[in-house]
């Protein structure tokens, strides 16, 4: 890292590496505890600041099979609550930089209305033996905003006077573009798929306090309501507005009731548009396109939209061709153009909104080595760094995006 001339690392803990069994009267794993804290410290030595994530889609199995996890909003909330302190207790003298949860939609869209991702769990009887995809998604989603509310409330009034730290939540959204610009319906299927999408979790925490009217209108009752103290809470709880985003998509209105596991806003979604235009170049997996179009527009909206400084916790892309490499000698670089034209050209879209007053704090690219990618295994390979997997040591190789990335912050940053 400190070759690549990187100056933070985001990284998330893992619950249950912490506490193995997730509640709040359950065990610290003080081997846990250790493996962080030589992390932390190893990173501060080499002038790296930590930006810590504490939820990143791993409950602890127990509260699963406890009260079913976050189905269970009262059980759940002081299970995170108390592993969030033992966090602020035990790194909070180092670490001033603290997330809450990573991509809380996709999380809770991945495990509970797809049902692909733990704890598996969807209406469609094929794929998950449990679950219903037109409910629990909401009922999830209420949980984390929620227990967020409480871990920023209890981060700011007991840790935060000494600590000096911050504290926010990262949240997930591409862009979303109208198929036909000219369509009137399609720009309103667009603003609605952004909402249902980005403003589900953004607007109770920056903006109203509350879900978008958009989503009340379709889904009703099966839409969580806050009640005043969750509200007092979740509104303003998170002090910056942390973003991962990669791509942009084409949205056309669709006809007709939307289905009941509908979670997009009733919406069809396309790689190109009415007028033949492909959202651009293909990466090695199947959603990502390199779109600086759309990262353009979508940091401008959330910057209009919620007046809140940006801090850009993932973007990044992954490369055809690189599980076919084949390193020389233990100094090989694998070039990665694609790579280096997807940076290159959303860094840009970013210093252009910059100079236009949109205030961005921080870039984290996706990622720093390759690793597990969730469903897609060691199949979508992010990093900047190549790892072999075939072998048992997993040797390191940097990509050329690597030194680029510290070449062109060189280029854009005043000093």
């Amino acid at each position: 890292m400190k070759a690549y001339g990187v100056t933070g690392y985001r990284f998330s803990l893992s619950w249950s590496r912490i506490i193995p069994l997730g509640g709040a009267e359950d065990p610290v794993n003080e081997a846990g505890i250790a493996f962080y804290n030589r992390l932390i410290d190893e990173l501060l030595a080499n002038g790296i600041t930590p930006f810590v994530t504490l939820f990143h889609w791993d409950t602890p199995q127990a509260l699963e099979d406890r009260y079913g996890g976050m189905l269970n909003k009262e059980k759940y909330t002081p299970d995170f609550v108390r592993y969030a302190r033992v966090c602020f207790e035990r790194f909070g003298d180092r670490v001033k930089n603290w997330i809450t949860y990573n991509e809380p939609g996709v999380y809770t869209l991945a495990g509970y209305a797809a049902g692909v991702h733990a704890p598996s769990r969807s209406s469609y009887r094929e794929r998950n033996a449990e679950g219903d995809s037109s409910t629990e998604p909401f009922i999830v989603g209420h949980t984390e905003l929620v227990s967020h509310g409480y871990v920023c409330d209890m981060y700011k009034k007991e840790f935060q006077p000494k600590q000096k730290g911050h504290i926010m939540i990262t949240l997930h959204g591409n862009w979303s573009e109208p198929y036909d610009e000219n369509d009137p319906r399609d720009q309103e299927a667009a603003e609605r798929a952004r909402e249902f999408e980005i403003a589900w979790f953004a607007d109770p925490i920056y903006g109203s306090g509350d879900y978008p009217a958009s989503m009340r209108a379709q889904l009703g009752d099966r839409l969580p309501t806050f009640t005043e103290e969750e509200k007092r809470l979740v509104k303003g709880s998170s002090e910056f507005y942390g973003m991962n985003s990669y791509s942009a998509f084409f949205i056309q209105h669709r006809d007709g009731e939307p289905d009941i596991n509908d979670h997009r806003g009733n919406v069809v979604v396309h790689d190109k548009n009415v007028n033949g235009v492909d959202r651009g170049p293909e990466s090695d997996t199947y959603w990502l396109r390199t779109t600086p179009w759309g990262w353009a527009k979508l940091l401008r909206w959330i910057w209009k939209r919620y007046q809140t400084p940006i801090f850009i916790t993932e973007n990044g892309t992954t490369a055809k061709g690189e599980h076919d490499w084949k390193p020389k000698g233990p100094d090989d670089v694998l070039e990665d153009p694609h790579r280096i034209d997807f940076f290159k050209s959303y860094l840009t879209e970013i210093a252009k909104a910059s100079q236009e007053g949109v205030i961005i704090k921080s870039y984290f690219g996706w990622t720093f080595t390759d690793n597990w990618e969730w469903a897609a295994g060691y199949t979508d390979r992010f990093g900047v760094t190549w790892v072999d997997f075939e072998n048992p040591e997993k040797p390191r190789y940097a990509k050329r995006s690597a030194y680029f990335l510290k070449d062109f912050f060189g280029h854009l940053i005043k000093q």
